[in-house]
């Protein structure tokens, strides 16, 4: 039988995970990297608190936000979010221009571009 967590659990699982990115001297960030996070495409600095706990998910806060000159050229498909000590917080989240936990204006990447974060929303499992 699969386990199954009820609304309040995952909203109070949720505050932990938020209260993590949060945590550090500064705000915390999302990195963008290609599969894998071998090459980092982009970074993008997180408001502080860094966003909202509803329905067992947390929707980040401030968007859109720019990288006004990626770091690397390749294809996004991976992203991170770590604290402002660099401590991972979150690995493994979708990147895509739709149905994923992190929406960008544009999956192909080159250096110096502008990249644009358009949402990103993490949802506890079942």
């Amino acid at each position: 039988m699969a386990v199954t967590y009820s609304l309040s659990t995952k909203n109070a699982r949720m505050t932990a995970v938020r209260d993590q990115i949060d945590a550090g001297a500064g705000p915390g960030k999302i990195e963008i990297g290609t599969a894998g996070m071998t090459t980092v495409l982009a970074v993008f600095t997180l408001d502080e608190p860094c966003g909202t706990i509803a329905n067992g998910a947390i929707t980040f806060s401030g968007f859109p936000k720019s990288d006004s000159s990626a770091d690397a050229t390749g294809v996004a498909a991976a992203a991170r979010i770590r604290d402002s000590n660099n401590n991972d917080v979150v690995t493994g989240l979708t990147v895509g221009t739709s149905n994923a936990d992190v929406l960008l204006d544009n999956t192909s990447i080159n250096i110096t571009q502008q990249v644009t974060l358009q949402s990103a929303v993490i949802t506890h499992a079942t």
